[in-house]
């Protein structure tokens, strides 16, 4: 209809214009719209239905835009698109006005608010709850809001009951006041008190509370157990130990790692989940974390966390030992500190870093981490890492050590195999390709079910240990792969281990990539290369190091022996010329002089060469740091162990929950979203309920879709299996997530 020609829009003058399609005249008896000249609709002065069924209609069939429609009859656009909200629901019936005033009686007696506010402790939504007792949504929100009559104290239920059955009497304030602590607080600072416990205040709606679903995972890592015993405890205060450290992970795991990170948490919400008034603050985590980094036992902690994690906390512990990948990770440094440089391979080029030395298990997961002597490669790591990994596995086990190029070395393969730990690495260095004839089939099905085929030639090498001609025999597992230009060339796999199939041998390799991938993703997520201490000591002047002027002396020697061959090429070329004679003649004289002069500049580059090797055989090889370097400094190593603690219990932490996710639930995408799943749950609300005597209910608010609150679900039903009690606390948690279509959320 609007794409027809402009006709007049009314035969009547004083008509107000409504785009250029339309237009409206309104008197005392009433008003018309005429479209395009024509009278579309009419009523009377008192028949406001079809007045808004008019306007409804003419935005409907876009005679002109919203908000021209709304003001030529005198509304706003919100109440015009209400309209045809209640016209296309209800139809014209639903548009004619409600009687004004008092209606009668109010309906929200007591009786029937008490049971509004059952209903609402359920988590039936307010429409829902409206419709079910009768009365209007504003009026169930009116009574949600007056103050709830004081009355006994609420009744113990059966720890057994199900949530349904308890839903009636649960009736938790949102976000109360918290317990009072500043008796507490006031006697902590006078050193009277060990350590606040956690005391838990009944409330809905309580922000972070899905980071309570972390700890049964967080009781596997052995962060709390292992630091009790390794630490003691904190100095008398108002935090302890296990509240520093389970806000840590806890702050890990929403988001902010680092300590300045606590700012950006509301501390209430922290402090709720935690069982306090609040959250420490900054300095107070400084604090705390000095005063355990002074007691040089972060290395103790990590080791004991190491054997908790490879020796069978939970079930398949022990097969979490049967790989292990070594590898260095180079942490650039930013400040304004003299640090000694490293090469990073991840910036292309030496930086002021700090070395540091990783072990993961088999899935990648971080295990150990020390400090890398400065300098110190990666050969010389492994050797000095084994008595430490033989502390923790045992004496007895066999483990397989899979790390690359970077630790190539026959003779550590051979103190290795000695101490019964298996190599697994790639070979470096050119060697002659396997013939194609030895190529087979290979395959291998890993923990997932899924299979990984390809070809490969399982062949037994002997590789040279030094000079002496001293060998050492290995099994090479040779594949083939393409390279750019469409051509194809042989990798080759070393390892000590004759048991294990060439396809699983293959795939244990290929795994290694699983610790650089926790490489990247802890520096995304959990700051794996911050600087959690700013200070430094003197580095040891004495430390022998590489001199550099022997790399200098070296590469003059290197430039000179080119010149000295450049010159002896054309020295021979000016000596052939010579003695051949021109055209026409036999004989050629050469003097001495002739001969001088084409040998003057080989002489010359000669003496060059000789002067430029006996400068560099006559430099040391090492000297002591402080001749070359002095004033260098190292970062403090303690507190960056403890982080690296704190960070890879709450990545293992996330890891197992993900793996939960993937095996005791029905998610279909948990392969690929498990992860994202969880950091979802964590960061949300959720409802805390102690009334039960030795039980602390977390309730946590559904996920924006089903399929992922049904996962939780399943997932809360498998923690409480556990009967994981909060720590510091004889109370078992019991987790629940509420139904979203019946959650207060809707």
């Amino acid at each position: 209809m609007t794409a027809q020609l402009p006709f007049p829009q009314a035969m009547y003058a004083g008509a107000v214009p409504i785009g250029l399609a339309a237009s409206l005249l309104e008197d005392a008896t009433g008003g018309r719209v005429f479209v395009h000249g024509e009278l579309s609709y009419a009523w009377d002065e008192k028949d406001i239905a079809t007045r808004r069924f008019a306007a409804a209609k003419l935005a409907d069939i876009k005679a002109a835009s919203v908000a021209g429609i709304a003001a030529a009859f005198g509304v706003d656009a919100i109440t015009l698109w209400r309209w045809r909200q209640v016209l296309a629901a209800e139809g014209v019936l639903g548009l004619a006005p409600e009687k004004p005033g008092p209606k009668g009686p109010s309906r929200l007696t007591e009786p029937k608010m008490s049971e509004i506010r059952a209903l609402r402790a359920t988590g039936l939504s307010l429409r829902a709850i409206g419709a079910k007792v009768g009365v209007s949504e504003f009026s169930v929100r009116r009574t949600l809001a007056m103050p709830v009559p004081t009355g006994p104290e609420p009744v113990k239920l059966d720890p057994l009951a199900t949530s349904e059955a308890a839903a009636p009497a649960a009736g938790l304030p949102v976000l109360p006041a918290p317990v009072d602590r500043s008796g507490e607080r006031a006697w902590a600072r006078a050193g009277l008190v060990e350590c606040a416990a956690p005391v838990f205040t009944p409330a809905a709606r309580v922000p972070l509370a899905g980071l309570l679903l972390a700890l049964p995972a967080l009781q596997t890592t052995g962060l709390l157990e292992c630091a009790k015993e390794t630490f003691g405890a904190l100095p008398n205060g108002f935090y302890g130990l296990e509240t520093i450290l389970t806000g840590a992970v806890f702050q890990a795991l929403a988001g902010e790692p680092r300590a300045e990170g606590i700012t950006r948490i509301d501390p209430a919400a922290l402090g709720r989940v935690l069982g306090l008034d609040r959250a420490p603050e900054v300095k107070t985590l400084r604090r705390k974390t000095a005063a355990l980094a002074s007691r040089g036992k972060a290395g103790e902690l990590l080791t004991a966390m190491a054997a908790r994690h490879l020796n069978g906390s939970n079930e398949g512990g022990g097969d979490l030992a049967a790989v292990l990948y070594v590898d260095g990770h180079v942490r650039a440094y930013q400040g304004t500190r003299k640090i000694g440089k490293v090469h990073s391979t991840r910036l292309k080029f030496p930086v002021p870093a700090t070395e540091e030395t990783w072990v993961a298990d088999a899935a990648g997961a971080p295990v150990l981490v020390v400090m890398a002597e400065p300098g110190a490669a990666l050969t010389g790591e492994l050797r000095r890492l084994l008595p430490t990994l033989r502390t923790i596995i045992g004496d007895d086990r066999r483990v397989l050590v899979g790390f690359d190029r970077g630790g190539w070395s026959p003779a550590l393969f051979k103190h290795m195999a000695e101490n019964k730990f298996d190599v697994l690495t790639w070979r470096k260095g050119t060697t002659e390709d396997v013939p194609a004839s030895l190529f087979t089939e290979v395959a291998h099905t890993d923990g997932h079910g899924q299979t990984r085929a390809g070809e490969a030639a399982d062949t037994a090498v002997e590789v040279p240990v030094g000079t002496t001609g001293e060998v050492f025999p290995m099994r090479q597992l040779s594949r083939q792969v393409n390279t750019p230009g469409g051509r194809v060339r042989q990798i080759h796999i070393l390892t000590t281990n004759t048991e294990m199939t060439a396809g699983e041998i293959i795939y244990r390799m290929g795994a290694r990539w699983r610790q650089e991938n926790y490489f990247r993703y802890a520096r995304i997520r959990f700051a794996l290369d911050s600087h959690d201490a700013y200070t430094s000591t003197d580095d040891d002047p004495e430390r022998s190091v590489p001199n550099p002027a022997k790399r200098k002396a070296y590469q003059q020697v290197l430039a000179a022996r080119t010149r000295y061959e450049k010159t002896l090429a054309d020295t021979d070329a000016a000596m052939l010329a010579a003695r051949t004679p021109p055209p026409g003649t036999h004989t050629v004289l050469i003097t001495n002089t002739m001969h001088n002069k084409i040998t003057a500049d080989l002489l010359s580059a000669e003496t060059a060469l000789e002067a430029a090797q006996a400068a560099h055989k006559g430099i040391p090889a090492r000297v002591p740091l402080g001749e070359i370097a002095p004033g260098q400094r190292v970062l403090e190593s303690e507190t960056k162990l403890l982080s690296h603690a704190i960070r890879m219990a709450a990545f293992n932490t996330a890891s197992t929950l993900a793996r939960e996710v993937r095996t005791n639930t029905g998610y279909a995408r948990g392969e690929d979203e498990a992860h994202t799943l969880i950091r979802q749950v964590l960061t949300g609300s959720g409802d805390i309920d102690p009334r039960i005597d030795g039980y602390l209910t977390i309730r946590l608010d559904p996920l924006p879709t089903q399929r992922a609150t049904t996962a939780i679900s399943e997932l809360c039903t498998h923690l409480n299996t556990t009967e994981t009690r909060y720590p510091g606390t004889d109370r078992i948690l019991r987790f629940e997530i509420k139904n979203k279509e019946t959650s207060a959320n809707n």
